[in-house]
């Protein structure tokens, strides 16, 4: 807990302005359900995914992540990283079915969940269903909860708003709670590395290094103005987040516009089959995103497939297919990604960075989209 303060005293209520905002974040999750079915992986560094060249670590558990093995990972670095690495293969309707009994934990506690993917979800317990008042009990009694029900661990973050509940879900991991009261979260963000901050990825991590931003109290002292001249509309994100401000409610119907992926090279690459060979690992990372979001009774489904890459002088360039029927199946959203990638060799100069997305999903609608949508569009 962030003060050491009593687990039960409550968090101030709705009436002082505030919400009382729990973020539970599963641990290890699909490579802790393999653990969890099989006695012979406890304890062992596992990673779900394939163990091919072209393979790709969809979770990593715990023991693997010890030895730097990590998710999007190419399956040959983390052999190398962890050579006792066991590799499984990916059982979505394993990790799904452990999803439910978790979201039914969830709306037993509050109506407003809004869930990120399979393992992660934000829960609005500032009017709790069972009356209950106090957010820290009520996640500590959801992570025991899922223990009994799944034989699983999960951690949570508390606090009074989202940015700072999903801090604190990852502060205490694996198995831990973390808590951020009022009054704490602009200190508590003050201490943070600036790589903690969502959003902040390595290369803006060296960006902000260079402009002598390493923490979040170094991003406190920098105006609004110093920021939109170095990054643009990135800046009112930072600017809040450096304060502990978030302003977003929980959506319990919140609706997701696209699932996709991307890698930045470390050195740039020009050649048809470095590329081919890189859009194989997308595409492995990017379907398990897909059946990462997709709900236990809905799966994401899209019509259009997107192909992005970046030039080595920063030029973006995307092209995109749309179809007629849902794209349901990993085999189908390749072919429309190597197809794409096909169409646009040979390019004109290295590139640093290459992405994929599926897009135009589903937005509950049942029905078979409209057929006057049956060419396909390149864009």
């Amino acid at each position: 807990m962030a003060d050491g303060a009593d687990k039960d005293e409550e968090l101030p209520d709705e009436a002082a302005g505030l919400r009382k905002i729990i973020h539970v974040d599963m641990d290890a999750f699909f490579a802790s359900v393999e653990q969890r079915d099989n006695p012979e992986l406890q304890g062992k560094p596992v990673a779900v995914g394939g163990s091919s060249g072209r393979g790709v670590v969809a979770a990593a558990s715990y023991e693997a992540r010890r030895f730097g093995v990590k998710s999007a990972m190419p399956s040959v670095t983390a052999k190398r990283l962890c050579p006792d690495l066991i590799f499984v293969k990916h059982r979505f309707d394993a990790y799904k079915e452990a999803s439910r009994q978790i979201r039914a934990i969830f709306e037993h506690h509050t109506p407003l969940v809004e869930p990120l993917s399979l393992d992660e979800a934000y829960l609005d317990v500032t009017e709790d269903k069972l009356g209950i008042g106090s957010a820290t009990r009520i996640a500590e009694l959801i992570r025991q909860e899922i223990r009994a029900k799944t034989k699983l661990t999960a951690s949570a973050g508390v606090s009074y708003n989202k940015f700072l509940a999903k801090i604190a879900s990852d502060q205490n991991k694996p198995d831990g709670i973390c808590v951020i009261r009022p009054g704490q979260g602009a200190d508590f963000v003050a201490g943070l590395p600036i790589r903690r901050f969502h959003g902040v990825g390595p290369k803006a991590e060296e960006k902000m290094k260079r402009l002598g931003i390493e923490t979040g109290a170094d991003l406190a002292m920098k105006d609004i103005a110093f920021l939109k001249a170095n990054f643009g509309s990135f800046a009112d994100y930072l600017y809040r987040a450096a304060r502990g401000i978030d302003l977003r409610p929980v959506r319990a119907h919140r609706s997701r516009k696209s699932v996709g992926g991307e890698r930045t090279f470390s050195e740039d690459i020009s050649s048809g089959s470095a590329m081919r060979e890189t859009l194989e690992n997308i595409i492995e990372i990017v379907w398990g995103r897909i059946e990462n979001a997709s709900s236990p009774d809905r799966r994401v489904r899209g019509r259009t497939v997107t192909f992005k890459v970046k030039y080595n002088n920063f030029q973006i360039m995307t092209r995109a297919k749309s179809v007629s029927h849902w794209v349901e199946t990993r085999d189908e959203f390749a072919r429309l990604g190597r197809e794409l990638l096909e169409e646009a060799l040979p390019l004109p100069m290295p590139i640093r960075l290459m992405g994929l997305t599926l897009s135009n999903l589903d937005r509950g609608d049942e029905e078979s989209p409209k057929k006057d949508s049956a060419q396909l569009s390149l864009l």
